[in-house]
């Protein structure tokens, strides 16, 4: 056994930079890490940095494999040489693997490389659509049901969208012999690129439909009911799942997303589930208290003004804002009152406004915003 060997060759763990009871989702990760930072195509002329990549995606095939990891735990790297003892059973089997296998499981997606080079798929999603519907407040916090009208993708109805026309099928692209992808060999691993002729689908059409021109795809209008649940805001989205454009070659539609836009009310102002308006009453009203009638979302409702009330109190009613969204019950109505002060008097009205400033005194001296606070309080 040469001991040369296993002093000179640094540990598999090492090389990860991972420790020696590291998952098996550690080790994929540090080699992700690892493999992109040494990557030939990202270190062009650096022998050193091709050094590296090769010993991590050896380092990698031996210890992500559970048997082969369990030998070089026991035996190091003398479990893949020649003078292995101790019933070794890889031993003299040295590292014998596809790096461009491996490199082409982890980073496929990333820089489209691999090993096998498998058929690709014809079988496309179809896009998502959005679709801007506009409601009227007590729409939006009732509820509402209407129809409306899209216009999307779907499967040609003449060549049941394969994009040939009746009676004929695609033909196998005779560039990439079907598999949507041509490779070419670079350094030690293979390249595989779309395919330029058939766009990645694999086949090619030498005879199109006449209706859809060989898309596969038609423009059509399609009328849904929506069903809009009573509490929505602006800007909700209500998802309809395969009501979007269909799908090529037989994938699934896409999704159709319904955006709530909600006009704003004449005097209702929405925070959360509750309603706050302003309400003007006038000083005789604020100074003995009334009960007046105001309208609601549900129709009118009496609000009940206690004596001596302060311009700008909020006066609650309980119930009657929004019902809340997909549950029971609802917001609260508040209510500002603001004492409205008059801008024209006439003789009588003041005369009797006069006699009774006789009777009020306030102490006109500017103070601070807490002081007029304790003050409201003492004529409330």
């Amino acid at each position: 056994m040469s001991a040369t060997a296993n002093v000179t060759k640094a540990d598999f763990y090492e090389v990860l930079q991972v420790s020696r009871d590291a998952s098996d989702q550690e080790l994929k990760t540090s080699y992700r890490r690892l493999a992109m930072q040494f990557h030939p195509d990202r270190n062009p002329n650096n022998p050193e940095a091709e050094e590296k990549f090769k010993a991590c995606s050896e380092a990698y095939q031996v210890l992500s494999d559970a048997e082969k990891r369990a030998a070089y735990d026991r035996y190091g790297h003398a479990a893949f040489q020649g003078g292995g003892q101790g019933g070794n059973p890889f031993a003299g089997a040295g590292f014998q693997g596809d790096l461009g296998d491996i490199f082409g499981d982890l980073f496929g997606e990333m820089f489209n490389v691999g090993g096998g080079g498998r058929r690709a798929t014809r079988v496309q999603r179809g896009r998502d659509l959005s679709y801007e519907l506009t409601l009227e407040f007590e729409q939006a916090a009732f509820g509402v049901e209407k129809y409306i009208e899209i216009r999307r993708l779907e499967a040609c109805e003449e060549c049941h969208g394969t994009g040939s026309a009746k009676g004929k099928a695609p033909a196998t692209c005779a560039q990439c012999s079907g598999r949507g992808q041509v490779r070419f060999q670079q350094g030690f691993f293979s390249v595989a690129k779309t395919c330029g002729r058939c766009n990645g689908t694999g086949t090619t059409i030498s005879d199109p439909c006449t209706v859809c021109r060989g898309e596969g795809m038609q423009a059509k209008k399609h009328e849904m009911l929506v069903k809009v649940p009573a509490g929505v805001e602006q800007e909700t989205r209500i998802r309809y799942q395969g009501e979007g454009e269909g799908g090529r070659f037989g994938g699934p539609a896409g999704d159709l997303y319904v955006v709530l836009s909600v006009k704003p009310h004449k005097f209702f102002e929405r925070e959360g589930d509750d309603l706050h308006c302003v309400l003007p009453i006038s000083f005789p009203q604020a100074a003995l208290g009334t009960e007046l009638q105001i309208e609601t979302l549900e129709g009118p409702a009496t609000i009940k003004i206690p004596e001596g009330t302060q311009s700008g109190r909020e006066i609650k009613l309980r119930g009657k804002g929004v019902p809340h969204l997909n549950s029971h019950g609802k917001g609260d109505l508040v209510v500002e009152v603001r004492v409205a002060t008059p801008s024209k008097l006439n003789k009588a009205q003041r005369e009797l406004l006069r006699q009774l400033s006789e009777t009020m005194t306030v102490e006109n001296t500017p103070t601070n915003r807490g002081l007029f606070e304790k003050m409201k309080e003492i004529f409330s």
